[in-house]
């Protein structure tokens, strides 16, 4: 038959209570230990640190990059009218000067607009002389007129002179002398309208002559850009250099400001270095390069770089 036994019982849970209150007094102890100690010194890996002695002076930093040499002038040669793709002189690879012809567009639209404006420049001079014939033939009519009244109006006076001298002396009567005197008023005041008339029909001259150039001059300059037009659908690259792409073809239609070819200077060359991007830091103004053409080190002035506060040496592969 079973016994109670109640004091093993409680033995056990005294046993229990004294173990769970060591066991948190224990970690009470050890986290406070924890925090009494300083922080570890973080560690890094051997090689990616520099070893050396400390001394003053500059530190050496070498960045390393691939790149290529492109020239520094590309220029696309874009088409200047519509027209249509003729002929492909050149073939990339050619060297070209600045008035060679690459490519020849056709454009007869363009042809006949160069026509008419040419016809229409004409005609605009032929009305210029024209009127320029005219108003003279018109001044030098004012101008006969004033020059008339003029020698009316000075024989008027000398007569009215004579007579006033006549009267004086009783060889006249008075009567004559003042009808003398009032002929000679009047071709005064003609003399001087005339004149001002003169002078109004002169710059009235100008005046329209100055309008008539005016309008040669624009029919010129729409002849001379419809012709510079008609002159550039023989594409030319306007630089020396190497034909590096033609970008149409034979019978393409092209709209104004469509890329046609494309010519670069390989005389004027730069060197575009890519550096990786965790060391694109390392990177400032100003500071030198080294180039490497697998046949030796040359040393390089930045264009690029200009702030000389970190010192650096670039080495392109």
């Amino acid at each position: 038959m079973d016994i109670a036994r109640p004091d093993v019982a409680r033995a056990r849970r005294i046993k229990r209570i004294l173990f769970t209150a060591g066991f948190v007094l224990l970690v009470v102890v050890i986290t406070f230990a924890l925090s009494q100690l300083e922080p570890a010194v973080p560690s890094v890996a051997a090689n990616t640190i520099f070893m050396d002695t400390v001394r003053r002076g500059e530190m050496l930093l070498q960045v390393r990059g691939m790149g290529t040499l492109v020239p520094e002038e590309i220029r696309w040669i874009p088409a200047a009218a519509q027209g249509v793709v003729e002929r492909i002189v050149l073939q990339p690879g050619a060297e070209v000067r600045p008035d060679s012809v690459i490519l020849i567009l056709s454009n007869p639209e363009l042809e006949r607009q160069v026509l008419d404006a040419e016809l229409q420049l004409k005609a605009a001079e032929a009305q210029l002389e024209n009127l320029k014939v005219q108003l003279e033939s018109q001044l030098l009519t004012q101008r006969s007129a004033a020059a008339s009244i003029q020698a009316e109006y000075h024989q008027a006076k000398m007569r009215a002179e004579v007579d006033e001298q006549l009267a004086k002396e009783g060889l006249i009567s008075e009567l004559t002398w003042k009808q003398s005197r009032v002929r000679a008023d009047e071709l005064a005041v003609r003399h001087e309208l005339e004149q001002k008339r003169l002078v109004i029909a002169t710059r009235a001259v100008e005046s329209q002559l100055e309008a008539q150039r005016a309008a040669v001059e624009q029919q010129r300059a729409l002849y001379l850009q419809r012709k510079r037009e008609l002159d550039q659908l023989r594409v030319r690259p306007g630089m020396r250099g190497v034909l590096q792409q033609v970008a149409v073809e034979v019978g393409q239609q092209v709209s104004p400001g469509t890329n046609l070819a494309r010519v670069a200077d390989p005389f004027r060359l730069k060197a575009e270095i890519r550096i990786p991007e965790t060391q694109a830091k390392d990177v400032a103004l100003g500071q030198k390069a080294m180039i490497d053409t697998r046949n030796g080190l040359s040393p390089v002035a930045s264009r690029a770089l200009t702030r000389q506060s970190v010192k650096a040496r670039y080495w392109w592969m």
